[in-house]
């Protein structure tokens, strides 16, 4: 099983909107694509961040290497640019691929 997992450092005076959003458009339009099976989400707690930052991860689960391949080509573009431009200078992002062994 082939874990993307995407870290976000989150502005906390938009924390609440983000993950609204992030719970009710950009997770579902991820999971449209047909390439996840699922995904966890999670709130860091530990180390602490900056005060104005909340740090979140999302894990979406794929079947495959060659469907993380596929979406990275095909749809990560899109969708990444769809929250750039909502929340542009406000959240950072870094994103890892990861095997469940």
């Amino acid at each position: 099983m082939i874990i993307y997992s995407v870290s976000l450092r989150v502005k906390t005076d938009i924390a609440d909107e983000w993950l609204q959003w992030m719970q009710g458009e950009h997770i579902p339009n991820m999971l449209n694509t047909g390439y996840f099976n699922s995904y966890k989400i999670f709130k860091i707690l530990v180390p602490e961040t900056e005060a104005d930052f909340i740090v979140y991860r999302v894990n979406y689960e794929l079947d495959s290497f060659e469907k993380y391949t596929e979406y990275a080509q095909k749809e990560a573009k899109r969708l990444q640019e769809a929250a750039a431009a909502r929340y542009h200078g406000r959240y950072t992002a870094s994103r890892e691929v990861i095997e469940k062994l």
